[in-house]
């Protein structure tokens, strides 16, 4: 079980983090600013094991890889929602970050509900409710299983 952190339509990645700390030597450094112009408590108040949820069009914007890596480094175990920009998709699943879609989630939860994610059979629970999400192939799901593509590609030598 993991709490729910919600977000709306149009997440961009200078949203989750910003342009200013990209300067900052580290990820570590880094994560404690990510979400900062939409929650500014969002870096304290998350837990490992804890869920981003968010509308349509998650992660737009620049191609930044630090997006997803600094969820990743607050122990966010997936970001969930209705439609992703591809190359945050693509930059999540090669860093190791799982990213879900679900159409329903969104529009039938709160900020603090709990959940569950079952990525291998592909469901969701939240509030009592059973949902079918994203399923990934299974290269895919080897990717995360491994933490990222270089690690998987380093696994497999």
């Amino acid at each position: 079980m993991g709490k729910i952190f919600k977000f709306g339509k149009d997440v961009d990645t200078d949203q989750i983090i910003a342009s200013q700390y990209l300067l900052y030597p580290t990820i570590d450094e880094m994560m404690t600013h990510t979400f900062e112009s939409l929650d500014s408590g969002f870096a304290s108040n998350v837990k490992p094991g804890d869920f981003v949820v968010a509308d349509d069009n998650f992660g737009c914007g620049s191609s930044r890889e630090q997006a997803p890596s600094v969820l990743k480094a607050l122990g966010v175990k997936a970001v969930i929602a209705k439609s992703f920009a591809r190359i945050f998709y693509r930059n999540s699943i090669n860093i190791g970050l799982p990213v879900v879609v679900n159409k329903e989630l969104y529009d039938e939860i709160s900020s603090g509900d709990e959940m569950e994610l079952d990525l291998n059979a592909g469901f969701i629970v939240a509030n009592g409710k059973k949902y079918e999400c994203t399923k990934l192939p299974d290269k895919m799901q080897k990717i995360l299983d491994n933490g990222g593509l270089i690690a998987s590609l380093n696994a497999e030598e």
